[in-house]
């Protein structure tokens, strides 16, 4: 979180800027100067505002709200590395939302894990006119995830996930199951 900085130094202190009347005068200097305690965390905010808008530099409650402005897929409860990539990555997802390389992009922004994405189209050429129409007849979209250790709060998160970027008219089911772990030797 931010705060103020003890000792911080403006970079435009207000007293160097004061009239030649008031340069000598203690009490005015006295009273810039306190001005300049105030007002010194604004300026260095101003001079680093480029790193507010960079989620990798920006601080992590500024991330999360220019999440909300962009439109991230994170629910608040992700590490500040996942946020930070789903607030960078959200403008390319918003490109190809509906697609199932934006579906699964989503999922492995927002569960770090890459899904199983099972679906009934398909896309085919065929050099003579009517030839066999390529998928399934009924659209379905699948789509399963393995976690290490899932909860009831991993499917309804997958859920409203693949429910906001999945193509509008397609069906679909989620499941979250744990991945099989591998013994050490």
């Amino acid at each position: 979180m931010r705060g103020s900085i003890d000792g911080l130094e403006s970079s435009a202190p207000i007293g160097g800027m004061l009239p030649a009347v008031f340069a000598d005068d203690d009490l005015a200097l006295r009273f810039v100067a306190g001005l300049d305690e105030v007002v010194a965390p604004i300026l260095l905010a101003l001079d680093c505002l480029h790193t507010y808008f960079d989620p990798a530099l920006a601080p992590a409650d500024f991330a999360r709200w220019l999440g909300t402005w962009v439109g991230a897929e994170v629910d608040g409860t992700e590490p500040d590395a996942r946020l930070r990539a789903a607030v960078a990555a959200a403008a390319y997802l918003h490109r190809v939302r509906g697609t199932r390389r934006g579906l699964s992009e989503a999922v492995r922004l927002a569960f770090g894990v890459e899904p199983e994405i099972t679906e009934s189209g398909a896309a085919a050429w065929d050099p003579r006119p009517l030839g066999p129409v390529p998928g399934d007849r009924r659209p379905r979209l699948h789509v399963t995830l393995r976690l290490p250790e899932p909860t009831p709060a991993d499917e309804y998160r997958l859920e409203n996930l693949v429910a906001a970027a999945r193509p509008a008219h397609m069906p679909y089911t989620v499941q979250v199951t744990a991945a099989e772990r591998i013994p050490e030797k």
